[in-house]
């Protein structure tokens, strides 16, 4: 079993534990509006998952990013975060 988890890069364990705690957050606000049932109170709640999930990306794209930094160039780095930084962009309502 601790075999596994030696062979994990660290960025890689930081990330999924990230994935893994932006997912708990979305199962707890869909149990939270299930039991609240108010439409009010949902849009609350989901608004605070807009807040996590966009910072869980950014996160993650900078972990995995700082993990590569030494074998990508200024200007693949620059492409990613632009990559991004255009996802958020698009989404945004």
């Amino acid at each position: 079993m601790k075999d596994w988890i030696t062979g994990l890069e660290t960025a890689v364990l930081i990330m999924v534990c990230l994935r893994i705690f932006s997912g708990l957050a979305e199962l707890t606000v869909a149990g939270l509006i299930f039991r609240f049932n108010s439409v009010e109170k949902a849009l609350v709640l989901n608004a605070a998952l807009a807040v996590i999930g966009p910072t869980v990306l950014i996160l993650s794209v900078a972990i995995g990013v700082y993990a590569l930094a030494d074998s990508l160039s200024f200007t693949k780095i620059a492409l990613i975060f632009g990559g991004v930084l255009l996802i958020l962009i698009g989404v945004k309502s």
